[in-house]
C-alpha cells in the first residue's frame, strides 16, 4: 500500500505543474523540471510502478510507441545528433523514460542538468515538440 504519491503522480493528476507534451489513458509525456539538455522529456506511465521490469507487456509496449514517437518529434525539433532514451529509475519511484536529443554520449551527465531552467526556454521546447507531433502524420498528441 503506497503512503503517499509520488512527484509524477502529482504531476499527472494536475496537482504540481508540467509542461506536457502527451497525454493519453495509459501515459504522459512532459518537459524534465532540470533537464540534461532542452527538450529532454519524460514519458510515464499513469500507473505508479516502481521498476521498469514489473511493467506488463502491454503497458510497456506503448511507452515504447510513445517514446518512438516522441523521439521523432524531438529530432525533428531539435535536429541532434542522436535521440536517447534512458530508465534508470533511482530519483523518483515511479517508472519514467528519459527521451533527451543528444550532441555526445555524453550529454546523459547529470551533472550538466540545469537545476533553474528558464521558463521561456522550457515553453520554447515544449512548443517546438508539439509543433513537431502535430507536423507528425496530421495526428494529435493526446494533450
Amino acid at each position: 500500500m503506497r503512503l503517499m504519491a509520488t512527484i509524477f503522480t502529482r504531476i499527472i493528476d494536475g496537482d504540481e505543474p508540467a509542461r506536457f507534451v502527451w497525454r493519453d489513458e495509459r501515459c504522459v509525456g512532459f518537459l524534465a523540471a532540470t533537464p540534461v539538455q532542452p527538450g529532454h522529456t519524460l514519458v510515464v506511465p499513469v500507473n505508479e510502478i516502481d521498476n521498469w521490469l514489473d511493467l506488463d507487456q502491454a503497458t510497456s509496449a506503448h511507452l515504447m510507441m510513445v517514446v518512438q514517437r516522441l523521439g521523432r518529434a524531438i529530432d525533428t525539433a531539435f535536429a541532434p545528433k542522436r535521440v536517447g532514451l534512458m530508465i534508470a529509475g533511482f530519483d523518483v519511484p515511479h517508472v519514467h523514460l528519459h527521451v533527451v536529443p543528444l550532441e555526445t554520449p555524453y550529454d546523459f551527465d547529470y551533472d550538466r542538468q540545469v537545476m533553474d531552467p528558464e521558463p521561456r526556454e522550457l515553453d520554447t521546447a515544449q512548443a517546438r515538440i508539439l509543433r513537431a507531433l502535430e507536423s507528425s502524420n496530421g495526428e494529435g498528441n493526446g494533450t
